[in-house]
């Protein structure tokens, strides 16, 4: 038996939201799709969540929400953090801070897929190994399931393949967020395990990384703080599907995933 999940890259502010309003439903429905998750760290505005939009994006089928290094932008979240186990933060955060970084969700087919969030040490703020960290969770996940999808939100491509490498055989897939920008090496590694070292972006791709391009180009050009608006056309989801083996927690194959507002879905 098999089981496709669905992760989706970096969702960026309302045009982001609104194009999986218009088409993830019909796109779970119609690629068989088990389980979603979804990268939402620049959901609100560019930069954090809010309460509502991850209601939104629940009732549009996501299942699982995991976020990055701009989790803590929207204060409104931090309670959720606590009670809502479908949004995780990076779990190599301080274990005093609201949330947790791993989560294990049953689905509607009653397998439970278990979720690790992480968040990179390379040109990132400092932070907890990502390395020991999620070796504690893959502990405690594989007591209920073999079946183990890690997010890591990281700048450094090394990082991101170094944990692909350090996870293979031990999780079902690694997948790469926060570069916004698609990669194509996705893969099977040589234990079972499925990568990708970036997602993408789901939100305005005639931007740069999802904001307006004049005034990103005026900000480098003039070397002087603007403010980075969120950009509106050519919107897009990126992402990849994983076929895991129910029973082995391998992966068999992942493929890369782009929906744009022309597509029939």
């Amino acid at each position: 038996m098999l089981l496709n999940i669905l992760a989706i890259g970096d969702i960026v502010g309302q045009p982001g939201i609104k194009i999986l309003e218009k088409k993830l439903d019909n796109f779970i429905e119609e690629q068989n799709i088990d389980f979603c998750i979804a990268n939402a760290e620049n959901a609100a505005g560019g930069s954090g969540i809010t309460v509502n939009i991850a209601k939104k994006l629940f009732s549009y089928g996501v299942n699982a929400i995991t976020m990055g290094d701009h989790v803590w932008k929207r204060k409104e979240i931090y309670d959720s953090l606590q009670s809502e186990q479908r949004i995780i933060r990076p779990l190599n955060y301080s274990p005093l801070a609201h949330g947790r970084g791993y989560v294990a969700i049953k689905t509607e087919g009653d397998y439970v897929v278990g979720i690790i969030n992480l968040l990179g040490r390379v040109f990132m703020k400092p932070i907890d190994c990502p390395f020991r960290a999620v070796d504690v969770a893959i502990e405690e996940l594989s007591k209920q399931t073999n079946i183990i999808i890690v997010d890591l939100h990281a700048e450094a491509t090394s990082e991101k393949i170094a944990m692909g490498w350090y996870l293979d055989g031990r999780v079902s897939a690694v997948v790469g967020t926060h570069t916004h920008v698609q990669t194509s090496d996705e893969r099977v590694l040589p234990k079972g395990t499925g990568y990708i070292t970036d997602l993408g972006m789901t939100g305005p791709h005639e931007s740069i990384l999802g904001r307006n391009i004049d005034r990103v180009l005026k900000s480098i050009v003039t070397q002087v703080p603007t403010r980075y608006d969120i950009a509106e056309k050519d919107l897009r989801i990126e992402g990849v599907v994983i076929t895991v083996n129910r029973e082995s927690g391998k992966t068999e194959r992942i493929k890369r995933i782009r929906v744009t507002e022309s597509d029939n879905y």
